[in-house]
């Protein structure tokens, strides 16, 4: 299985319900670095799983739709806790959209996209989806 792993970050504000939360119940700021790997277990004739311009762009445009926003005002996750597997979900979700519209470009061996949002240098979450 061949891999290609592109890189942002972003920066957001929220908060979470549920006293399991402790103080990040309150509003609280996150940081956090956003890795896209796409998955295939072939290349194309160039050699390429996926171009990494493109696959950089498309990760650049997924995460500017979050970043600097309280993800409470943001209505797709109305009533639903913005934790970390939360958010990598839903920037997987995104980007499957994004291949599926053609904007990665051809990438017919591309089977899966697996995002992980590093919170910190010692914690971190991953949400896989096949494509």
């Amino acid at each position: 299985m061949f891999g290609v792993t592109v890189r942002d970050h972003m920066m957001v504000a929220h908060s979470l319900r549920g006293e399991v939360f402790g103080p990040a119940q309150g509003l609280h700021g996150a940081t956090f670095v956003v890795d896209a790997t796409f998955r295939g277990d072939a290349l194309d004739d160039d050699g390429i799983l996926v171009d990494i311009g493109r696959a950089t762009d498309e990760l650049r445009r997924v995460v500017a739709e979050l970043s600097y926003r309280n993800l409470d005002d943001v209505a797709a996750f109305a009533g639903r806790n913005t934790t970390t597997e939360v958010l990598a979900r839903h920037v997987a979700d995104r980007l499957a959209e994004q291949v599926a519209a053609g904007a990665l470009g051809p990438v017919p061996h591309v089977s899966a996209v697996v995002v992980t949002l590093h919170e910190s240098h010692v914690a971190w979450a991953s949400y896989e989806r096949a494509l």
